[in-house]
Formats: C-alpha cells, sequence, structure tokens
C-alpha cells in the first residue's frame, strides 16, 4: 500500500474495539499484570491460592528442590523464580500456581486466583445458565477450539464478544448481553480448551468472555490508551500475515510499551510510522527487538505493520500505548528511558534525540587515548630516527647457522653480524668487537651487503 493512502485508513478502518471500558478491557491495560492468555509472565506478589490472603499459603520456590520446580532449576530467573514464595507458571499450565504443603489426598500443588492476572480483552467468566444463553449469537462447537478461533469466528460474524465454554463450545455475542451477565469465580472457568493445552476455555456452565479484537489483524484506536496484539493472539502468528493498525488519541504524542515480544526471525518485521506522512519511525525483527521501558514518539497518530514470512510462527507481540498531552509529560523519566536509533530509508540507523550525556563522555575519552597512543608512538619513531644517525654498528636479519666473525671496511670500523629471526641495532666500540653479549649467535654479511649497509646508513 502507498503512503499517499495512508491518511485514509484513519477513516475506512474498522472501529473494533468495544465502546464501554469493562474491567479487562483493551482499554484499561493498567488494570492488568499479565499480558499471556496463561499467565506466564506474571510477575506479582501474590503468595496465596486466593485472592487477597485467602486460600492456601504458598511454599517458597528456594525450598521446593524435591520437586520439579524450584529456583535452582531457574538460575537465570526466566521463568521468575526465586527465594520467594509468589504465584508462578514456570511449565506452560493454563494460569500461574504454586507448590503447597501435601494433604492427606497427595496433592502438593494448586493454581491461583489473581484477579489482576487476566490480560487485557478477556472480560472474565461468566454463568451460562442457558435459557437464556448468556451470549444471545451464533455459536458452534469444534475439537480444536482454541480462544483465537472463537475470536475469529465472532469477529467474522460481526460481533463485538466471543465467549468459550466447556473446552469446545463458542458463542458470540454483544455488550448489551455482558450488560445483563452474572459473574462467576475465575476459577470455575478451567476447562482446558480442546485445540490447546496451554488455553483455558470456560467451564461446565461457564463462558470465559473476550473483546473479539484481540489479535485482530487490523484496527484502528482511538481511546486515550488501549493495548494491541499481533495477529491470532494468544495464539502463534501464522505465516503470510500482512496487518495495520491505525493509533489515533487525542495529545501531540504517544507512548508505547512492549510488554512482549517474540518474532521468529529477521523476516518478521514490525513498522512504527507516521499515519499522515508515512515516514518510518521506527522498524523492529525477530533480530532486532524493541527497548525495554517506554518509546515515545512526536507524533498525532500512528501506524504499525506487520508483515510475517511464509514460514512465521511465533508468540509475537503485545504493546500498551497512551496518549500524551504534552510532549514533556514524564520529561524526567523519558531521561531515564533509552531510546532506540530511529532507521533511516537506506536501513542505517539515526537517532531522533540528542545523545546523552554519558555517551558523549565516552567517546570523548576514547579519541583522547587515540591520540595520546598516536603521539607516543610518534616520539618513539623520532627516537629511533636519531639513534639510527648515531650508531655506527648494524645487526640484520639472516636465516643461516649462528656464527660470529668481524667484518672490517674502508673508512670506519664496522662489525656487521645478522641473526634470526630479526634484526638489532646496537653502537660498537673502535675496532673489532668482542664475540660477547648479543652478538654471540650473529653470522657475518658478505662484503658486498656490507658496503650497500654502510652506503644506506650513511645517507641517514
Amino acid at each position: 500500500m502507498g503512503t499517499r493512502a495512508l491518511p485514509g485508513l484513519l477513516l475506512f478502518l474498522p472501529l473494533l474495539q468495544p465502546r464501554r471500558a469493562w474491567a479487562g478491557s483493551l482499554n484499561s491495560p493498567g488494570l492488568s499484570e499479565c499480558f499471556q492468555v496463561n499467565g506466564a509472565d506474571y510477575r506479582g506478589q501474590q503468595n496465596h491460592t486466593g485472592p487477597r490472603g485467602t486460600g492456601r499459603p504458598c511454599l517458597f520456590w528456594d525450598q521446593t528442590q524435591q520437586h520439579s520446580y524450584s529456583s535452582a532449576s531457574d538460575p537465570q530467573g526466566r521463568w521468575g523464580l526465586g527465594a520467594h514464595n509468589f504465584c508462578r507458571n514456570p511449565d506452560g499450565d493454563v494460569q500461574p500456581w504454586c507448590y503447597v504443603a501435601e494433604t492427606e489426598e497427595g496433592i502438593y500443588w494448586r493454581y491461583c486466583d489473581i484477579p489482576t492476572c487476566h490480560m487485557p480483552g478477556y472480560l472474565g467468566c461468566f454463568v451460562d445458565s442457558g435459557t437464556p444463553p448468556a451470549l444471545s449469537g451464533p455459536s458452534g462447537t469444534s475439537t480444536k477450539l482454541t480462544v483465537q478461533v472463537c475470536l475469529r469466528f465472532c469477529r467474522m460474524k460481526g460481533y463485538q464478544l466471543a465467549g468459550v465454554e466447556a473446552g469446545y463450545a463458542c458463542f458470540c455475542g454483544s455488550e448489551s448481553d455482558l450488560a445483563r451477565g452474572r459473574g462467576a469465580p475465575a476459577t470455575d472457568c478451567d476447562q482446558i480448551c480442546f485445540g490447546h493445552p496451554g488455553q483455558l476455555c470456560g467451564g461446565d456452565g461457564r463462558l470465559g468472555i473476550y473483546e473479539v479484537s484481540v489479535g485482530s489483524c487490523q484496527g484502528n484506536w482511538t481511546a486515550p490508551q488501549g493495548v494491541i496484539y499481533s495477529p491470532d493472539f494468544p495464539d502463534e502468528y501464522g505465516p503470510d500475515r500482512n496487518c495495520s493498525w491505525v493509533v489515533g488519541p487525542s495529545g501531540a504524542a504517544l507512548e508505547l510499551t512492549f510488554r512482549l515480544f517474540e518474532l521468529a526471525d529477521p523476516r518478521d518485521r514490525l513498522e512504527l510510522r507516521d499515519a499522515p506522512s508515512g515516514s518510518l519511525l521506527r522498524a523492529f525483527d525477530g533480530t532486532r527487538p524493541p527497548p525495554p521501558g517506554p518509546l515515545r514518539l512526536r507524533v498525532a497518530a500512528l501506524l504499525l505493520t506487520f508483515r510475517s514470512d511464509a514460514r512465521g510462527h511465533a508468540q509475537g507481540f503485545a504493546l500498551t500505548y497512551r496518549g500524551l498531552q504534552n510532549v514533556f509529560e514524564d520529561r524526567e523519566h523519558t531521561k531515564e528511558s533509552a531510546q532506540t536509533p530511529a532507521e533511516t530509508s537506506g536501513g542505517a540507523n539515526a537517532s531522533c534525540s540528542p545523545r546523552p550525556v554519558i555517551l558523549q563522555a565516552a567517546v570523548g575519552a576514547r579519541v583522547f587515548s587515540s591520540v595520546t597512543v598516536v603521539s607516543v608512538l610518534l616520539l618513539l619513531f623520532l627516537l629511533l630516527l636519531r639513534l639510527l644517525h648515531r650508531r655506527n654498528c648494524l645487526l640484520a636479519p639472516g636465516k643461516g647457522p649462528p656464527a660470529l666473525g668481524p667484518s672490517r671496511g674502508p673508512g670506519r670500523s664496522w662489525a656487521v653480524w645478522y641473526h634470526r629471526p630479526r634484526g638489532m641495532a646496537m653502537p660498537c666500540p673502535t675496532g673489532d668487537p668482542p664475540a660477547e653479549g648479543p652478538a654471540l649467535g650473529y653470522r657475518p654479511l658478505s662484503a658486498s651487503s656490507q658496503s650497500s649497509l654502510r652506503s644506506l646508513i650513511s645517507a641517514l
């Protein structure tokens, strides 16, 4: 698509997000501590199986060596284990869990009910009595059901909400259905999806309800803040995906924070462009991830495009955005945030902001060191030339067996020796040099070679 057509995207891309900001909505990402459907990225501090200290207390991960997972099995901290007893999901289960003191029934672990660990776009667990159904739109069943399969089905049908139930059933609905819905405890939606062992698809008589814009391939986002997921999320993105989203909240600038980023290879690429002009601001791929922390851009509207190659399969990305009314908003935090250089059209990187003072100091110190080294080398070279002017003895490289013997020429007295592998220059006293010191192991040059060397030295 050419850059001339980009402004039209602001008008014609469908408005996929719900108008209300429900708890867990894509328009209220600050309420969530998790951005993966199974909470594998949870790094909070709940240490009981229930919220607010209810349920059973968790065991410390550095005291569970008798089990499969402990702090010793996660030395790099990739799973978030350590000398604490917070709920985690190190094995990619359907939700965070922890070890507990073993019961008489032999139960030694339990899932954690964490109200704040539900990915934005998941609206919660609801009762489905069937009369009337919790979601009044079309429905279907599949033995390969995943969350995204249901989302895609309801998105194609033109509905705002999708609900998964009993591991294999999918229902579609609207905001009015959710407004009259009756919530259920999060632990009631505990059925594993038939099509994915790491996802939950509701429960018996319980619907897990999502906004259909989760994992959509296009959208026009105008809310003050929100979340954008890669296509097909929470499933892995597929091959040959070509998706675009326009982000245009009111304000003078935008702040993006990448919560997840996992692309398969350099050919899977996410680009950030100024929406009105189409100019490239940033580009990230499987080998060049975005910077940690907030990324601030001085644009009123941003165009995001994502393309995957024919083999692309990976988790993808999840990013939060918010509009900034003032480009200097949170300026102190901005100074501490690392900015990645912008990629120019020629493929080179060029920074759009002044370099930090620390980098300037480092460059200055490097230049000073280089100048010092060059000056020392030049001084040594001049001293060597002075020495060559004053010397009257030269030892040059040779390859023959070591031997010793003086050679005398007309005029001045010369003693010229050579040795493997390198030559050596040294002053000689008048007359024949004694066969001692560094001259040992040297052999004399021929008379013609000595004559050439004398001419060379006399010219210095």
